[in-house]
């Protein structure tokens, strides 16, 4: 009898362990669910790293915002940071680029920017309020907000070229009626 009872245990674990396994092949690990794709983008204003100048999202609104919070510390955002860079070069005049220091000193932010050598604004957000209110889970992460201020989408971890092109792509094509239904 318990025999039998060790066998149905197995047999339960095994079909549960499989539909996971099922459930999770295929899917892109950077297309993580995200509750606020469709929804306005929660207000901000920051203080800027480089010339200390106050930013904040309404300042930006009627334009597509790419925003990206890294550190210095996070390996990921040292490889991720030149196509940031290149994407800056190549869609600046479509899209304005943000980098949010995440939980990081401004020290460490601005020896990191130096040896990288960017050239879009970088924010300060102390206390990781405004990644806080965006749902920043780590490092990097990537938002993509239409001219309306509406957010389209998140990519979670490095983003390669191909994906920042579509995603600016996305969010400058963008039409009003349709960023209209999304708001609540």
């Amino acid at each position: 009898m318990k025999r039998w009872r060790y066998t149905l245990g197995f047999v339960v674990l095994s079909v549960a362990l499989l539909t996971v396994l099922y459930k999770g092949f295929g899917r892109n690990p950077h297309e993580v669910p995200f509750m606020l794709t469709g929804k306005p983008a929660p207000d901000f204003v920051l203080r800027s790293l480089t010339n200390n100048e106050r930013v904040s999202l309404a300042d930006l609104k009627g334009r597509p915002l790419v925003i990206n919070f890294w550190a210095s510390w996070c390996v990921p955002c040292q490889y991720e940071h030149p196509v940031l860079e290149w994407g800056h070069r190549e869609y600046g005049s479509k899209a304005v680029f943000l980098g949010v220091v995440f939980e990081d000193s401004e020290d460490n932010a601005r020896a990191f920017l130096r040896r990288q050598e960017a050239r879009f604004p970088q924010l300060i957000d102390p206390r990781s309020r405004m990644a806080v209110s965006y749902g920043v889970a780590g490092v990097p992460e990537t938002y993509f907000i239409d001219p309306s201020g509406i957010i389209r989408g998140k990519h979670v971890g490095p983003i390669d070229p191909e994906s920042l092109t579509r995603r600016i792509r996305e969010i400058t094509t963008t039409s009003e009626p349709a960023a209209e239904a999304q708001r609540p």
